[in-house]
């Protein structure tokens, strides 16, 4: 099994962008639940209800990653209340090649 290190990244992006995109996606505990959130966002914007029934996951476990999606600007949401949709930022699209190099690492390294 190969470890996958920020230097082992290949994508042409700022150095701080590939930390960020290192730690929320492969560096800590909950990246795989952000890199699941991520991928089905990436096909069409849902809330966190739908986003917890289609994931099998607790909504409180999708309200804690949403936020730290939202804080980091790689989700961005529509609407108040129990009526946010969310959907990929435009700071994550122009770097969606980083976010897919790091989930095709990190399914090589396992």
């Amino acid at each position: 099994m190969n470890a996958i290190t920020v230097k082992s990244i290949q994508a042409e992006t700022h150095p701080q962008t590939k930390m960020l995109f290192w730690v929320l996606f492969a560096g800590s505990r909950g990246s795989v639940n952000r890199i699941r959130i991520i991928s089905i966002l990436k096909n069409r914007p849902l809330n966190k209800n739908q986003m917890s029934n289609e994931l099998h996951l607790d909504y409180k476990t999708i309200k804690h990653h949403i936020k730290n999606l939202e804080n980091n600007n790689l989700v961005s949401k529509i609407g108040i209340g129990y009526s946010e949709t969310y959907f990929i930022s435009e700071f994550l699209e122009s770097n969606m090649n980083l976010f897919d190099e790091i989930g095709t690492k990190l399914v090589e390294s396992n």
